[in-house]
This record gives C-alpha cells, structure tokens and sequence, in this order.
C-alpha cells in the first residue's frame, strides 16, 4: 500500500472527469507487462470504508489513489526498470534522497518516497511515487515528451514492494485511467485513457521456483529463492514454489513436477480460502534415502478461476 504526499503534491479529491478531451497516456514502466512487470493495484472505486477496482473486483484499498505497477521482487528493482513521463508536460516538483527501505523506514510527509509531479495540457497532472533514490532523471521545470525517463522504480516512501504508483489528476481530482467515469461506481464501461488499451489479468503469478526447503517469503521477495540447481545426494525435499498477486477466495492454484524421464513426479491442487493481494504457495516431497534420481526437474502451476485459466508459470531445477 501507498500514501500520496501533501508534501510534493498537495491533497486529493475523488471525482469524476468529465470536461475536456484528456491525454492519451503512455505506458510508464520500461517492461514486459505481465512478464517482468505487474498491475498489482488499482483506483479505488468504493465511496464508503470498503475497496473495490474499476470491474468491481478486490484489486484496490481503501482510498487508494493510483494504479500501481510492480516488479517481482527486489532483485528485479536491482536490475532496474524505468519510469517514464505518461503524457507531454512541465515538471512540477520532485523529490529524491528517501532511501529504498520502504514503509518501515518512512518519515512523516514522504508517502510518496522520491516521485515527480508533471502538469499536463488542461489542467491534467502525473504523479510518480516509490522511485529509487538517487535516480530522479528530471528537475522542476523541465519539459518531458512522453517516454521521457524520469526515474527507475524503487522502494521509498510508504510501501512494501517495489513498484510505481501512477496517479492521474484533472484539476486536482483523481481520475482512473482504466475507466474515466465517475470515481464513485465500477463496472463500467468508458473507454480507457491508455494510448495502447491495456486488458489487466486481474491476478496471476509474479515468479516461481524450486528450493530444497519451504522457502521463507522474505527470499521470495527478495528473488532469491530460486535455485537452478540442487543436490541430488544432500537435499531433505524438492519443492516447487509460486509467488502469486491478486489470489481470490475460491481460486485453485495446482502445481506439478515432471521428473528427468518425463513421468509425473509430484502434483497437488489448492483452493484458496480468501482473498489476498498478494500470497505464496508450495508443494513438493521429501527425499528417498539414497536422495534423488539425478537430471532436470519441471515444474508447472497454473492459476484457475471459476473454472477458467487466468495464468500459467514454468520453472526448473537441475539435481546433480
């Protein structure tokens, strides 16, 4: 979860956008949606306490302002991944030096960690969050095209993954990009304000991986869970792990191993018991005496909804 800074921006208002012509927004994050990168949250739709995404589903929070586009994991923030302007504007304000520890380590005003503040034509204004210190690209004033980098995603302010919030405002009111109508109701149907329309998975799987033990979530997030290889003589299991974000009560995770020799090796089905932003799952045995027969294990999981696919993740592991 995020806060916006009244520091770099000033308050917000929920409404809706109904006036001029608004800007065809560029995609923000340099990355593979739904590879290397993920729509993990979304506006929230909800007038009251409760939280709901634009289609009405759980993808949100309370009060939630922006649509947040995650990474992994914080190897992947290591690798780095851009943020780009979204529309043609001036810069309005910046922020940098908050360092990458996220949430537990944020100062009163710096929800928003190091961010940009860009106005657009008409009254229209980008707000970038959670960008990596030392890496804001642009100062106030500065004209952006579209595509210009700002900065690279990060772990500052009032958050727990590494990700960018995007917030969209008309006049200092909050709009949603995936669906301009009013801020108030969900389900509808006006037409994206994404250049190239976007189709969210509304859930799926952020990594996968094999380890010798149940691997601990803080490895998960940090990306180093997944082994390329294990011993076949000294490793007490073979476990096949998957991170997964937008998980739903009812949702059944099934993960299978295939051996060397292409024979099943390992499968078990899970049905989710709540909903959650973001959770992880694994299966898999322990090891015969004399351990495991040595060659390259697959490992497959697939992510089920009211009878229907919504993702698939592949991973494996060499035993020698």
């Amino acid at each position: 979860m995020i806060g916006i800074s009244a520091v770099l921006l000033g308050a917000a208002v929920f409404t809706s956008a109904a006036r001029a012509d608004p800007p065809a927004l560029h995609f923000p994050v340099d990355c593979t949606l739904g590879e290397t990168c993920f729509l993990q949250q979304f506006v929230d739709r909800d007038p009251g306490p409760g939280a709901r995404d634009f289609t009405c589903g759980p993808l949100s929070y309370d009060t939630h302002q922006g649509t947040d586009i995650r990474l992994p994991d914080l190897e992947a923030m290591a690798a780095g991944a851009t943020v780009t302007a979204a529309a043609p504007g001036i810069v309005r304000g910046t922020r940098d030096g908050v360092a990458d520890l996220g949430r537990a380590a944020m100062l009163d005003g710096q929800d928003c960690g190091n961010g940009v503040a860009i106005t657009h034509a008409d009254g229209w204004e980008t707000q970038y969050c959670h960008l990596r210190m030392g890496s804001v690209a642009v100062t106030t004033g500065d004209a952006v095209a579209a595509g210009t980098p700002l900065g690279l995603i990060g772990l500052s302010g009032n958050t727990e993954f590494p990700h960018l919030h995007l917030t969209l405002r008309r006049d200092g009111q909050v709009v949603d990009p995936f669906s301009p109508s009013d801020i108030a109701l969900c389900g509808a149907q006006a037409a994206q304000l994404w250049a190239d329309p976007i189709t969210p998975s509304m859930g799926g799987f952020l990594s996968a991986g094999f380890s010798a033990a149940l691997p601990e979530f803080d490895e998960i997030e940090a990306g180093r869970a997944d082994a390329a290889t294990l011993s076949a003589t000294t490793s007490a299991a073979l476990v096949l792990w998957a991170n997964v974000y937008g998980g739903r009560a009812g949702d059944v995770l099934t993960l299978t191993i295939t051996s060397p020799d292409g024979g099943a090796f390992h499968t078990q089905s899970v049905t989710l018991e709540r909903t959650q932003a973001q959770l992880f799952r694994a299966s898999g045995r322990r090891a015969p005496a004399g351990g495991w027969p040595a060659g390259r294990y697959l490992g497959q999981i697939t992510l089920t909804r009211e009878a229907r696919e919504i993702d698939r993740i592949e991973a494996d592991v060499t035993l020698r």
